[in-house]
């Protein structure tokens, strides 16, 4: 018996102190960066300062936010640092890190997104900073770039593993509650049981659908002043300023979403791996029949509560309804075409097979035979459905290519890779022209320029109704003029997405005048800690911030005489534990729990109210700034608070 008792009282001691540390930062919001550094052999007496054998980093850790910390270490060489963010604010975890991130260049992969993110179990990493060997390894920073609130880092240890280890969620209390909520995390708002969503749920149902607000015709389209009825959407420049017309040929401007679905927030993925998170998982039945992949979702299951089995229908119509109600007049991209297809929204489509590749960094080999046959094949079976149908403004052709101002890079990639024909023409180019940095920057445009001149010739082959929406650039400052040049030769709009306080008026300026094209902003959003979830690409404060610095940007961008569409990212919440590459914004109009975010909505149709105005020129944008709101964008080391 007493054995028993010190066993027991060992255990107890033991999980104690695992869950204790003395090695805190009590990050300082008023700091710009605030952190520190410690040293490793304080931290953990027996790690190497030469880690080339090792393939791991361990971080045993509890953090009090989900906002996103760097992790660096100081080597011999620099300093190495990465983004990281907690699936699991107040809670002890292990998470394990790739050193791949920290000494080499990220792979190369389709897109800016799929390039820098990285899943794990517990958090995700996003591959900022530079990269050094880890010789000569001795410390270890943790700082946070402008903290909301004043969150708290504690660090246990630290650890190195040849193969990975996996995750490790080290609390009893789950992480996420049965409706598909952070457990960790208290906030306003937050359902405790069934009968308070449903009650929630019955007074959104019982709202006025609001038809007479935004004085828009059945497509979106401003009602009044009538230009030539084409029966499709199409561009137009009045008064020096750009415009859709709609197809009763009144002006319209595409105040979109993306990613509009339904059931979205509260998917789950790699349950093996973390299943002690989670309170209970959806029933599997319902996921079989209602979850498009068959993987566990909360926001179905939420979807089931309110529905039942009338659920797919009753969800459409309810998107439909807040649309109307919010101002919303175009479903953007990554939209479910269950949604789509009911017709009764403009909608934007996308290409999804045109042969562009990982390896290649986004581009496509267009010197392959065949290509165009493929090409050809592809685009004339999409556009058969749509081709004819009113409620379509037009196709991208792709998203944040990762070449873009990597072409030195992508051009290694080509040399030391496999033989295919695009090495093939690659090296004919440099032994023709000289094997320069420049030269190997123009013959990726000549590339890319064959890439879009036939995508676009054959798209107008086989559906000359729509518009070419062209490629969502991911950093359209960084796109120069010799490619906005090339772009304009095929593109009837040129998108980009701009995650920044606003579309800087300098880059639109110089946008329109080189393309001599109107512009549409595929991606833009704001989001905080507040729920547990990752704060988005550009925080704010406070979920009232949220709305004001979507009308402040969203306004903004339409007083520009050149800005005809805006896509917000997105409907829904991201996932609580990470979408495919890691990804738990909350930047959603939406919850897990299919509540509408209030305060984030009334903003929305206030600026819609005013956005023809704006644009007309008739009434200033909305001006107020959200303060601290701050962006991803990297930060010096000497603004580190040591």
């Amino acid at each position: 018996m007493l054995k028993k008792i010190f066993s027991i009282l060992l255990i107890a001691l033991l999980t104690s102190c695992s869950s204790s540390s003395k090695f805190i930062i009590k990050f300082d919001n008023t700091k710009e960066m605030s952190g520190e550094k410690f040293s490793l052999k304080d931290i953990n007496p027996n790690l190497p300062d030469n880690w080339d054998d090792y393939n791991y980093v361990v971080l045993k850790y509890k953090i009090t936010t989900a906002q996103r910390f760097r992790l660096g270490f100081t080597t011999k060489t620099g300093y190495n640092e990465l983004r990281v963010m907690s699936y699991v604010p107040n809670a002890w975890n292990e998470l394990a890190i790739p050193l791949k991130y920290f000494r080499e260049e990220p792979d190369p992969a389709l897109d800016l997104a799929a390039t820098y993110n990285h899943a794990r179990y517990t958090g995700w990493v996003n591959l900022g900073g530079v990269r050094y060997p880890l010789q000569g390894v001795d410390s270890v920073g943790i700082r946070i770039h402008k903290p909301i609130g004043n969150p708290v880092f504690e660090l246990a240890n630290i650890t190195l593993s040849k193969n990975d280890p996996g995750d490790k969620y080290l609390e009893k209390k789950p992480a996420v509650d049965k409706f598909g909520q952070s457990n960790l995390v208290d906030y306003e708002g937050k359902i405790k049981s069934l009968e308070e969503l449903k009650l929630a749920w019955s007074e959104e149902e019982n709202e006025v659908l609001d038809t007479m607000s935004f004085n828009y015709d059945m497509y979106g389209g401003y009602k009044g002043e009538q230009y030539d009825i084409t029966g499709y959407f199409y561009t137009k420049k009045i008064d020096n300023k750009w415009w859709f017309i709609d197809p009763l040929g009144h002006k319209f401007l595409s105040v979109g979403v993306d990613c509009i679905s339904f059931g979205g927030g509260g998917n789950v993925n790699r349950v093996d791996q973390r299943r002690n998170m989670y309170e209970i998982l959806p029933p599997e039945n319902i996921m079989k029949k209602y979850s498009r992949r068959g993987n566990y979702s909360y926001g179905i299951w939420n979807l089931y509560r309110r529905f039942g089995d009338d659920l797919v229908n009753k969800s459409k119509d309810l998107i439909i309804k807040r649309m109307t109600n919010w101002g919303i007049n175009t479903i953007a991209n990554w939209s479910d075409t269950r949604i789509i297809d009911m017709n009764k929204k403009a909608c934007l489509l996308r290409f999804d097979d045109l042969g562009i590749e990982n390896d290649l960094m986004g581009l496509t080999d267009v010197y392959i035979n065949g290509y165009k046959n493929k090409i050809e094949k592809n685009i004339s079976s999409y556009v058969e459905k749509y081709k004819t149908n009113p409620w379509v403004i037009g196709y991208f052709i792709g998203n944040e290519p990762a070449w873009i101002n990597n072409e030195d890079r992508l051009a290694n990639l080509i040399l030391k890779g496999k033989d295919r024909p695009i090495k093939t023409a690659l090296e004919k180019y440099l032994t023709k022209h000289g094997d320069t940095k420049e030269n190997r920057k123009e013959f990726i445009y000549l590339t890319f320029e064959k890439f879009i001149t036939y995508v676009n010739n054959t798209l107008k082959k086989y559906d000359p109704n729509h518009l070419n929406l062209g490629i969502r650039f991911g950093q359209p400052s960084s796109v120069d003029d010799k490619l906005l040049k090339i772009c304009s030769k095929s593109f009837d709009v040129l998108s980009f997405n701009s995650y920044t306080l606003r579309p800087e008026p300098e880059m639109l300026d110089n946008t329109l005048k080189v393309t001599g094209l109107p512009m549409l902003i595929g991606e833009y959003h704001f989001g905080t800690i507040t729920r547990g979830w990752g704060q988005s690409l550009w925080q704010v404060p406070t979920e009232k911030d949220r709305g004001v610095a979507y009308r402040y940007y969203t306004e903004q961008a339409y007083s520009h005489p050149g800005i005809i569409g805006t896509g917000y990212f997105q409907w829904n919440d991201q996932d609580l534990t990470g979408r495919f590459d890691g990804e738990n914004y909350h930047c959603g109009l939406v919850d897990v729990t299919d509540r509408p975010y209030t305060e984030q909505v009334n903003a929305m149709k206030e600026t819609a109210k005013s956005l023809y105005e704006v644009h007309s020129g008739l009434k200033a944008p909305f001006s107020e700034i959200v303060k601290d709101a701050r962006g991803n964008e990297d930060v010096p080391l000497e603004l580190w608070n040591k």
